[in-house]
Order: structure tokens, then C-alpha cells, then sequence
């Protein structure tokens, strides 16, 4: 964290922590103390929605959860403080492990059931388990005690602000780390993902249970705010209102979960006060005029693009001006406002005014390393110093149903070769890739790679075992920057855990500035070292085709499958790419190359196999298979 915003986030503190001196209002300092309480749940509700791309309706039960475990063991135990936040802490993370163990092996809407038949089991069960809950009745609980001392209004404010800043760094630091970037990475390409070493399933759990002990404390500190907790509270409606604060306030940000907290909670009561309201509603529209006007000078956004957003905002402004009353409007409006959001804004509030600020963190680069020492630890892994047999596939039947996409297909490619595999479209030879990593697992054969089966073997395992690979449809983490994508592939290189992330501690410190380095120099590799702060959608195709090459080498392979890596290059980027390849090969890396331009596999290849239709039709040297006549009718065109 640089000075600048350092200091920014003292002030905010600062300002914080003086907002009940100088309020004085019990009202407002309780109505801030929830917003504050909120923003933790969405800390936690980001990292599962924003980050893993997963649809969570389940953290109003959790967030019950954490209310229910602090008020019963102050029922039951008369417990302090500092025992019940850390219980509920506890006891919300294990429900969310016991949660997402079977449910984050469905997606999608399905996911979206499991977790609310989750929160809905919840409340039903507080609200049945009388012996231990009170039911409907529910729990009365006074402001908590610090070390025999009891608490005011204010010092629990402060106490509630205190976690909030905790919850904030933890957050931050996790999100910035190898696991924030793996997280992130689930969302872009799960198959990726996998292929990088990155575990989808394990990094979802994960994720979910570090989500769930943030609902935890915060359910914890909402028991004491409300002093009050019944069933009826941790019910859909809260969860549903959680998911709008993300949506509206920006999903991926700190800052997006603290102003979606703030409107859930404010937005209700703006629309009780016609005058307020009105307020609110001229300074949003000042705030998004000024924000598209900025993007429009710089080009970031279109003038159609640019009209919605404005002519909603003013609009509105001007209806507040014309209704006499918020009573008979008040559903309404809040409904057309959250409407506008989610559809017109679709990266929140917070995402909109970025983007049309054009507001990019830096990239501070470490150049300890160097592009030829980026590569110095690849090919070595599991290197016996001996030639032979790096990967021996035998008899791989391949069969989708009735169709055998591989038919009693062998390989075997000798230690530091670039080995080719060629054929016409359709033939198997991304099936074959697939197969290779654990993607498909074959129907019948088998795959030895350095002396291990890979058969029935997962895709993240075969990854770290030493097999990378690109793939023919380009896989990037599209929302991620060119240097996070490359991190991502050296995922495998980071030791440090949850501890020492949240307390940066030298071994994280260490490991991060090591990897980091690392990671500049695989881009200037492939030439790609300027647009390390690039976001991976951005980048031409060509670029992107270099960026799946640096990030496979990060996972230090001994086989690098590259599958048509000069697929829309141009003949300068082709050019450019033989010279990565041969180096690549040089600094002892075993390659697999598919590609369609011949002129590129007689070039670089030292054997080459032929697929057609799932078979292998013919293998050798690459003047042999140019010259062989099955190869010419199948692949080189007819009887030429």
C-alpha cells in the first residue's frame, strides 16, 4: 500500500471512530453500527460472488448462525466477549464447510437451491429447537462486557468498528494473495484453473468457509447491537437484500461491499423523508454526470452507453421534485432503483465510476529476475538427467457414446523433444490433449508420464506433477491482468498459509516478492512485459496466445502441451513465436505441438504423429510424414 492511500484510510478511520462524538445521536450512531455490521457479512458474501462466480443464498443463515451461537452461550454460559465472537467465528465457518462439501459440487441455479434450502433448514431448526434457542420467543441480550467493564453505546461502536477494520485488512490481504487470485481465477475458467494446479473444488470450499466465518462474526456483533435476536429475523429477505448490496455497490471491492451496506440499510429510510430523498437523489445525479462526462473526454465509454446512466439519474431527480408525498411511491421507487442498477450498472456503483474514471492500480515491478532465469527451474522437475520415454500412451480409446474420438491411439515422446501431432479438424487431437490432462479420463488405455499413471488422476495433480498445457479455444483469466494470470500459474510456488497472508508475515513477504519477479520475467519472455497490468480480455489475440504460453511455463513443466499456439497470428508474431518455442525446448522442456501450419511443424518438430478420424495413421521424422502418402490424401489434400 502506497503513502497516498495509507493515509486515505487513516482518515476514513479517523473519521470514523469521531463519527459518535460529534453525531451524539444515539439513532445515528446505531444506524451507522449496522451498516458497519452489514459490510463485514458482504466482505464475506464477495469473495463467494464475486470472486468464485457462485450464487449464494444461504448467508442470511449463516449470518443467523453467528447471532445464535453468541446468544446462547451468553443464555446459557454467561459467556464474555471475547469467547462468543470468536465461537461464532468458529461455529459459522464449520456450517459453511458442512454446506459447501456437497453443495459446491453442483453450479448455477442448482447451487442456488441447495443454499437456500440451507438458510430456510436453519431458521426452521432455530426456531423448533426451543431447549437451546428460546424459538419465536427468541433471546434478549445486553451490550457485552470488556474485561468486567460494560459497555455504552459508543464504546460498542468503536468495538463494532474495530472488527470491521480487521475483517477489512484480513479481506484485502486474502484477496490480493495467491488464494484471492485462485479464487478469482475459478470464476474466469474453471478448466483452467484446474489445469494451473488449482484445485476448483478445494479453492470453492475454501472460499465459502472464509465467507462463512465472516457472516459468523457479524451475526455475533448484530446480537449485541439489536440486543434482540428471534427466527424471524435470518430469513430470505435478508439474504436477498445482501445479494443487491454486492450487485449495487461492486462486486471485487471493498469499497462496492461498504457502500451496498450502506444502501440496504439507508435507502429504506431515504425514502421515508420526501426532503432527504430529494437530496440523495441530486447528488447521485451530479455524481454520475461528472463520472461520464470524465469517461467521454477520454473515450472510455459511448455516447448510447453514456445516455442511460444520466438520463435515469436526472430523471429521477426531477420526479423527486415532483411527488408531494413518499408514502404511496416508496416500494416503487426502490424497486425502479435497484432495477436501474442491476440492469444498467452491471459492475455496481462503485465499478461504473472506475471504469469511467479510468481508475487502474499500478503494477510496481521487481526486476531481480531475469526472462532467461524465468525458465532455469522448468524441465528440470523430476529430471533424472537421462534421456528416453518422458510420455508413453498406450492403446487410449477415447468414446463419447458411439463415437470414438480416439481409436487404440499410441504416443510416445522421448525427453526433450518437440514432438508433433497434426491432423485435419476433427481428427482428436485436442481429445487427445484433453486426455493427457486429466480433463477426459480415457475409456480404455493407458497414459504413463515420468514413470506415473495418469489415468484417474485429476487435472489439478496432473498439472503439478509437471504437464501444462495451452488450449485451442485461448482460457485466460479475462478479468484478471496479465501479471495475475501468470501468478496464477505459479500458484504451486507459494507455501505460505492463511496466517501468514493475514499477518503478512516475512515467509508470505518473501514468497510473493519472489513469484512476482518471477512472474515479469515469463512476460518479457514472450515479449509481454509492458502490458503486465493489462487486463487479459483486453489484449489482442495474438498477445493472449503469448500469455497462456508464459503462464503454462510458470507451473515449471517437463511436458508443455501447446495446442495451435499459431492459431490467428500474424507471420512477424509467428516468427516470433519460433524463436519462444525453441527456446522453450532448449531450457529443457518437452513439447507437444498441434498446429495447422505445416511450415511451423516442419520446422521445429523432431518426430510427428498423424491423427485421422481417432487413428494414428502415421509417425516419424517430419520429411518422412510430409512425404507419406496416407498423410497426403488425409491431411496435406487428396491425391495430390
Amino acid at each position: 500500500m502506497n503513502l497516498k492511500n495509507a493515509a486515505l484510510g487513516l482518515t476514513a478511520i479517523a473519521a470514523l471512530a469521531a463519527f459518535p462524538l460529534v453525531s451524539g445521536n444515539p439513532y445515528y450512531i446505531h444506524l451507522v453500527e449496522t451498516i458497519m455490521i452489514y459490510a463485514i457479512v458482504l466482505f464475506g458474501l464477495d469473495i463467494v460472488v464475486g470472486y468464485t462466480g457462485q450464487v449464494s443464498l444461504g448467508h442470511a443463515g449463516l449470518f443467523g448462525i453467528g447471532a445464535y451461537t453468541a446468544g446462547v452461550l451468553i443464555l446459557k454460559l454467561d459467556a464474555p466477549v471475547y469467547a462468543t465472537l470468536p465461537a461464532a467465528i468458529a461455529v459459522a465457518a464449520v456450517f459453511g464447510a458442512m454446506l459447501a462439501l456437497p453443495a459446491l459440487r453442483v453450479t448455477g441455479p442448482y447451487l442456488a437451491m441447495v443454499t437456500l434450502a440451507f438458510g430456510t433448514i436453519i431458521q426452521i431448526l432455530i426456531n423448533e429447537m426451543t431447549f437451546l434457542t428460546e424459538g419465536p420467543m427468541g433471546i434478549t441480550l445486553t451490550k457485552p462486557k470488556l474485561f468486567g467493564h460494560p459497555l455504552d453505546e459508543v464504546e460498542y461502536y468503536w468495538l463494532v468498528m474495530a472488527c470491521l477494520v480487521a475483517a477489512l485488512i484480513f479481506v484485502h490481504r486474502v484477496l490480493h494473495s495467491q488464494l484471492g487470485r485462485a479464487f478469482e481465477a475459478l470464476r474466469g475458467s474453471p478448466v483452467a484453473s484446474d489445469c494451473m494446479g488449482v484445485s476448483v473444488y478445494r479453492y470453492k470450499v475454501y472460499a465459502f468457509v472464509i465467507s462463512a466465518a465472516l457472516a459468523g462474526l457479524a451475526g455475533s456483533l448484530y446480537a449485541y447491537s439489536e440486543q434482540y435476536i428471534s427466527p424471524n429475523t435470518y430469513n430470505f429477505e435478508l439474504t436477498v437484500m445482501f445479494l443487491l448490496a454486492i450487485i449495487m455497490g461492486g462486486r471485487k471491492t471493498r469499497t462496492g461491499a461498504l457502500l451496498g451496506a450502506a444502501i440496504i440499510v439507508m435507502l429504506p429510510k431515504l425514502l421515508d423523508d420526501l426532503q432527504v430523498f430529494r437530496i440523495g437523489a441530486v447528488v447521485l445525479a451530479l455524481i454520475v454526470a461528472v463520472s461520464v462526462g470524465v469517461a467521454l473526454k477520454r473515450g472510455k465509454m459511448s455516447g448510447q452507453a453514456a445516455a442511460v446512466p444520466v438520463v435515469g439519474t436526472v430523471g429521477l431527480a426531477l420526479v423527486s421534485f415532483k411527488l408531494q408525498t413518499m408514502t404511496d411511491w416508496r416500494l416503487s421507487i426502490f424497486g425502479l432503483i435497484t432495477l436501474f442498477v442491476v440492469y444498467y450498472l452491471q459492475d455496481g456503483i462503485v465499478g461504473f465510476v472506475r471504469n469511467a474514471l479510468n481508475l487502474k492500480a499500478k503494477v510496481e515491478r521487481d526486476t531481480t529476475a531475469s526472462a532467461t532465469a524465468a525458465l532455469t527451474r522448468a524441465g528440470t522437475q523430476g529430471h533424472d538427467g537421462k534421456d528416453g520415454e518422458l510420455l508413453k500412451a498406450s492403446g487410449v480409446l477415447m468414446q463419447f457414446g458411439g463415437l470414438k474420438a480416439l481409436n487404440n491411439v499410441d504416443l510416445v515422446v522421448q525427453r526433450g523433444s518437440i514432438h508433433g501431432l497434426i491432423g485435419p479438424n476433427g481428427s482428436g487431437k485436442s481429445t487427445m490433449m484433453n486426455v493427457l490432462t486429466g480433463i477426459y479420463q480415457p475409456t480404455a488405455g493407458s497414459v504413463v508420464f515420468a514413470g506415473r499413471t495418469v489415468n484417474g488422476r485429476t487435472s489439478s495433480d496432473i498439472a503439478l506433477s509437471g504437464i501444462a498445457r495451452t488450449f485451442q479455444n485461448v482460457q485466460l483469466f479475462g478479468e484478471m491482468t496479465a501479471l495475475q494470470n501468470v501468478l496464477v500459474g505459479l500458484h504451486h510456488s507459494f507455501h505460505s498459509n492463511l496466517v501468514d497472508i493475514a499477518l503478512h508475515l516475512p515467509r508470505y513477504l518473501r514468497e510473493d516478492r519472489e513469484q512476482r519477479a518471477r512472474a515479469h520475467a515469463l512476460l518479457d519472455f514472450v515479449g509481454l512485459g509492458e502490458l503486465a497490468s493489462e487486463e487479459a480480455r483486453n489484449l489482442p489475440y495474438g498477445k493472449q496466445r503469448l500469455l497462456e504460453i508464459a503462464r503454462a511455463l510458470a507451473l515449471d513443466p517437463q511436458l508443455l502441451l501447446l495446442d495451435e499456439p499459431a492459431a490467428g497470428l500474424t507471420a512477424p508474431d509467428i516468427k516470433e513465436l519460433l524463436e519462444i518455442i525453441r527456446k522453450i525446448r532448449d531450457a529443457g522442456v518437452t513439447v507437444i505441438l498441434i498446429e495447422h501450419h505445416m511450415d511451423v511443424v516442419m520446422s521445429l518438430c523432431d518426430r510427428v504423429s498423424v491423427l485421422d478420424f481417432g487413428q494414428k495413421i502415421a509417425e516419424g521424422l517430419p520429411a518422412e510424414v510430409q512425404a507419406n502418402e496416407k498423410v497426403i490424401e488425409a491431411y496435406l489434400g487428396g491425391g495430390a
